[in-house]
């Protein structure tokens, strides 16, 4: 502690008109003291001001600026030691010898900042500032092919400065994006690929810049996924192959480096992990069987990546993943079930399925998870059955696999996402199946349930699909009976509010289930209708300029019909209906127009 003393008394009195001798003496004692106590002799350099004369040693002339970025390097390694760094005006002399060709001096240099940069916003700012990461950046370029254990050493410390530079800074990685850094990366994991803390650094700093959208174009131009691929096939611990699977995740979401992960063999690497961890209890093969089958499903997500994997139905991969689902593991019968619903993406691919049988694993799965299911693997699974009831053909045969009863044992579920996919599942079902909407129509349990979720304010999701679904059994079965049910169950007052919707699309179903309603059953539904405040919505409809031309023409459809009924013909007498629709006869739309004048007449009689 003398000496630290000492050695520090003697730095300031001497550093101006030193000898190189007793300057290097003082600094040897101050990096003795730095490796048996960091902390405290750091306080110690902090306390007796000689930081400030640090900034004058930094010379590219001198034979001891190595030894002070050293020690810069070292006290860094604390964060209470980096602004202080700053302030004494450290960071420009550091950048300078950016500059110069001693190995040395730039290996301790890249220590020195990549460590007050660590977790430092001052210190970023102040690097950003004096243009250190150009230079660090052009350094990787001019050594990226030298293979020698001081250039490796040299490009593992620049690599780490950067990341730290970057690290959890949008603007900063947009910087190193900007300035060309991906490719130079890509380049050192192929050449280095045998030096494990360059390739290390390599990854961490992938995973830092791959989050953000613009570096997925760039990296897309490499061959990032062939590098990934033959380093992941290397790979025997957990701890390297996570670091591989946390780069691949974020870049795995563009749909070209998909594709080009498939063809650089990635999914025959996941299979593999699959096949081997799942029946382990291990924490890391749980860890590790999770990654690979989400990442799985990931790649599945692009069209391209998807059919190709697919290979009409024939591809390996494919049956693969089928043999997930009736799987003992949550975490496989979860991507099984997902992955179908993504190969679940064209008609071509949802009838193939449907011929092969894929229907009735996925009720056995469901049928698993009935009582107190997994959530998660129940959505998944209705997931699929919702895209496989997409193409019209499969429509009948789904139906008569048992497919509205499998998901009808969901009604109960309280869980919104559940309740979303079953709701849509069933929509798919019955459209343009008038049988089978009949049949739904007439279920006093489910329409109750529908019209309850009708109210369901704090789920969007669930009230818009039970709106739809409402509105589906009507105009798919034309039943008076499925009316009834309705107009018992309290379902009228919904569909009128869905005339109000903000999506066109809902509007004009709910309007077309409503004049379904008025011609089939319009004495059952009077009061509701009447309650429910339709004729004032129509008026509303009719006299917005910006209601769709279908709105118009199906509201005034409705008009015609409801004036069957007395209590509602007076009420379009009482609002003026006939000023509105004249309006209407010179829409620059035909088919309004001409429903207009129909309209018109209609009123005209009636009045």
């Amino acid at each position: 502690a003398d000496n630290l003393s000492e050695a520090l008394k003697k730095l300031k009195i001497t550093s101006t008109d030193s000898t190189a001798d007793s300057l290097e003496g003082c600094l040897d004692c101050l990096l003795q003291a730095l490796a048996q106590n960091n902390m405290e002799t750091s306080e110690k350099i902090q306390k007796s001001g000689v930081l400030q004369v640090f900034a004058s040693l930094l010379t590219p002339q001198s034979s001891c600026t190595a030894k002070v970025a050293n020690i810069i390097a070292e006290v860094a390694r604390n964060e209470f030691m980096r602004n202080p760094c700053v302030d004494a005006g450290l960071i420009p002399p550091l950048v300078q010898l950016l500059n110069c060709k001693d190995q040395e001096v730039l290996l301790q240099t890249g220590r020195a900042l990549g460590n007050i940069c660590y977790d430092s916003h001052e210190g970023r700012n102040a690097v950003d500032h004096a243009g250190g990461a150009h230079i660090v950046v052009d350094h990787l370029r001019s050594l990226c092919s030298k293979t020698d254990p001081a250039s490796e050493k040299l490009l593992t410390v620049f690599c780490g400065m950067l990341m730290n530079y970057s690290n959890e800074n949008d603007t900063l990685q947009s910087q190193l994006i900007n300035m060309g850094v991906i490719p130079t990366l890509v380049k050192l994991l192929g050449i280095h690929c045998q030096n494990a803390a360059l390739t290390e650094m390599c990854l961490v700093a992938f995973g830092n810049l791959a989050e953000l959208e613009s570096s997925k174009e760039q990296f897309a131009y490499t061959n990032i996924a062939e590098e990934l691929v033959k380093l992941f096939k290397k790979q025997i611990e957990h701890d390297k192959k996570e670091m591989i699977f946390e780069v691949l995740a974020p870049l795995a979401e563009n749909d070209v480096i998909k594709l080009q992960l498939v063809e650089a063999g990635l999914v025959e690497c996941l299979l593999e992990i699959v096949q081997k961890t799942v029946d382990s209890d291990k924490e890391d093969d749980i860890a590790e069987l999770k990654t690979a089958s989400d990442l799985m499903v990931l790649l599945l997500l692009g069209d391209e990546s998807m059919q190709k994997l697919f290979e009409g139905g024939k591809g390996s991969v494919f049956q693969r993943v089928l043999s997930w689902i009736p799987s003992n593991s949550h975490q496989l019968q979860l991507a099984g079930a997902l992955a179908i619903a993504n190969f679940a993406r064209n008609d071509g691919n949802c009838i193939h399925m449907v011929d092969n049988g894929i229907v009735q694993k996925l009720m056995d799965l469901l049928d698993r998870h009935v009582e107190d299911g997994n959530v998660t693997v129940q959505h998944a699974a209705l997931s699929a059955l919702r895209n496989l009831a997409i193409p019209v053909v499969n429509k009948a045969k789904m139906l008569s696999a048992g497919v509205a009863e499998a998901v009808l044992k969901f009604l109960r579920s309280e869980m919104p996402p559940v309740q979303f996919k079953l709701l849509g599942t069933l929509r798919m079902l019955i459209d343009a199946q008038a049988e089978a909407a009949e049949q739904l129509g007439k279920n006093g349990k489910l329409v109750e349930r529908l019209v309850e979720w009708c109210e369901a304010k704090d789920h969007a999701g669930v009230m818009g699909e039970s709106n739809r679904l409402l509105s589906a059994l009507i105009r798919h079965s034309k039943s008076k009976d499925v009316i009834r049910t309705i107009v018992q169950s309290g379902g009228i007052k919904h569909l009128v509010t869905m005339a109000t919707s903000e999506h066109v699309i809902m509007q004009n179903e709910a309007l077309v289930a409503l004049a379904l309603i008025a011609a089939l059953e319009l004495v059952t539904a009077e009061k509701d209708l009447e309650n429910a405040q339709l004729v004032q919505i129509l008026h509303r409809l009719l006299s917005d300029d910006r209601s769709a031309p279908e709105i118009k023409y199906n509201s005034m459809v409705l008009i015609c019909a409801l004036i069957g009924s007395e209590p509602l013909q007076k009420e379009v007498q009482s609002m003026a209906f006939l000023e509105v629709i004249s309006k209407l006869r010179s829409h620059e739309n035909k088919t309004v127009a001409q429903q207009a004048s129909l309209t018109e007449q209609r009123l005209a009689v009636e009045s």
